[in-house]
C-alpha cells in the first residue's frame, strides 16, 4: 500500500477516527480484511485480473465500485467522508460519495498533464486528464501538496482555487531520524568514500541520467560512490539505459544499484549518505527529500514542483533551476568538501522536517473533514 495512505490513516486512527481503506485485490493477498490499527482496516476488493497492468485498471473501475458497494451493504456501513487518492481512485470516490450523499475529498498525488509537460516523451492514458478535470469540478475539497500543484490545478484543469487546500506530505520522525553514520556504513559494507544517494522509482521522469552525468563531473580526494535505491517500474528498460550511460562514463565501479529495499531500511541509506540527490523532472511533493532531511542529510534537487516548498535553498540543501551536471556537481562538492557545511545543513534539515510529522499532517486533514461535514468529528465518525 502507498506509504502516504497508510501513514495518514494510522495517524488519524490514533486520533480516534474509524477508517476503511478500499484497495484492489492482488495476487499475494492472504486476508480480504487486514487490520493495521485499532480503528483502521484495509479491505481488498476483487475487480479484474489480479495481475493486470496499471494501464488496464481504468476498465475495471465500475466492477470495483460494484463490489465495494456490495461489501458496504453486507456490512451495513455508512461513512461521513470519502477521501480518495490518485486519479483512478478519485473516479470511484466521486461515484461513492454521490451515492451516499457525503463530502468527497481528493488527493491526486501526481497529475497527468503536469507529468506530460515536464518531460518530452511522457505518455499518459487519454482518460486520465479527463477524469482529473471532472473530479476536480465535482469534489468538495481538493488537497494539494504545494502552491505549485494548486496553481497547476487552476491553470491546466480550471479547478476552483477556493476548493483547494494546501496540506503537505508527512514523514515518520521516529523512523526517519539521524543515526551514527559510521555505524550504518559499517552495516551496509561501505568504506570511506563520499556517498551520493538516490531513492525512488527508476523511470525516465526521475532523471537518473542527470545523477550519472553529475557523478562523472566530480573529482573528490576521498572518491565518490553513487547508491541507487529503487526498482525499475517498466521491467529493466530504464535501469539498463542508466547502467549503459554509467558504463559510457566509466562509472561502472562507482555506482551501486541495490534495488528496492524495505521502507524501514531506508533510514540506513539516508544516514550513510553525504548528500541525497533528487534529479527529477517533476515531483508533486518530494517525499524522498523530506525523508532525507528528517535523517539529517542535505539534499541537492531540481527546482521543480513541490521540492521548492521542502528544501530551503542554501540552508538545508540546494535547488537547481536547470538540469546542468556542472551546476549539480558544484553544489554537491560544496557540501561534501566541508564537514562544517554538511553538519549545519543536516541539523537545519532535521529541524525543518520536525514540523512535518504525520501527527501534524493528520491534524490538518482532520480539520478539512470537520469543515466538510460541518461538525466536530468524534469516535463515531468514519472515513
Amino acid at each position: 500500500m502507498n506509504v502516504y495512505v497508510r501513514q495518514l490513516a494510522s495517524a488519524l486512527g490514533n486520533m480516534g477516527m474509524e477508517i476503511d481503506i478500499f484497495t484492489r485485490e492482488h495476487s499475494d493477498v492472504v486476508n480480504r480484511i487486514e487490520t493495521i490499527g485499532p480503528t483502521v482496516r484495509v479491505i481488498h476488493i476483487a475487480a479484474g485480473d489480479t495481475e493486470a497492468h496499471v494501464g488496464e485498471l481504468y476498465a475495471h473501475l465500475p466492477a470495483f465500485l460494484k463490489q465495494l458497494n456490495a461489501f458496504r451493504e453486507e456490512e451495513g456501513l455508512e461513512y461521513d467522508v470519502v477521501h480518495s487518492h490518485y486519479w483512478l481512485s478519485s473516479w470511484v470516490g466521486r461515484e461513492l460519495s454521490q451515492a451516499m450523499g457525503v463530502p468527497h475529498l481528493v488527493t491526486f498525488h501526481t497529475l497527468g498533464l503536469i507529468k506530460m509537460q515536464s518531460r518530452a516523451g511522457e505518455v499518459e492514458q487519454p482518460e486520465r486528464p479527463v477524469v482529473e478535470a471532472e473530479v476536480m469540478a465535482s469534489a468538495d475539497r481538493i488537497i494539494a501538496f504545494s502552491p505549485h500543484e494548486r496553481d497547476a490545478m487552476a491553470r491546466l484543469y480550471g479547478a476552483d482555487a477556493a476548493k483547494v487546500s494546501l496540506v503537505p506530505c508527512g514523514v515518520d520522525l521516529s523512523v526517519f531520524r539521524p543515526l551514527d553514520q559510521k555505524a550504518v556504513r559499517d552495516r551496509l559494507g561501505l568504506n570511506g568514500e563520499k556517498i551520493l544517494l538516490y531513492v525512488g522509482r527508476v523511470e525516465p521522469l526521475k532523471g537518473l541520467d542527470l545523477l550519472v552525468e553529475t557523478a562523472a563531473q566530480m573529482d573528490s580526494e576521498d572518491g565518490v560512490r553513487v547508491i541507487v535505491v529503487g526498482a525499475d517500474v517498466n521491467g529493466d528498460r530504464e535501469m539498463d539505459r542508466v547502467k549503459l550511460l554509467a558504463k559510457e562514463r566509466d562509472l561502472e565501479g562507482q555506482i551501486d544499484f541495490v534495488g528496492q529495499v524495505d521502507h524501514k531500511e531506508l533510514p540506513l541509506y539516508y544516514n550513510a549518505a553525504d548528500v541525497c540527490v533528487v534529479p527529477s523532472y517533476y515531483e508533486s511533493f518530494g517525499l524522498v527529500a523530506l525523508e532525507s532531511m528528517a535523517c539529517g542529510t542535505p539534499v541537492v534537487a531540481t527546482r521543480v514542483g513541490g521540492l521548492s516548498t521542502i528544501i530551503q535553498h542554501g540552508r538545508t540543501g540546494y535547488l537547481k533551476p536547470w538540469r546542468c551536471p556542472d551546476a549539480f556537481a558544484n553544489s554537491v562538492e560544496m557540501i561534501i568538501s566541508s564537514d562544517g557545511l554538511q553538519q549545519s545543513m543536516g541539523t537545519a534539515a532535521r529541524k525543518h522536517a520536525e514540523g512535518m510529522g504525520w501527527d501534524t499532517v493528520a491534524s490538518m486533514i482532520w480539520d478539512e473533514y470537520t469543515i466538510l461535514t460541518g461538525r466536530l468529528l468524534d469516535d463515531n465518525n468514519k472515513c
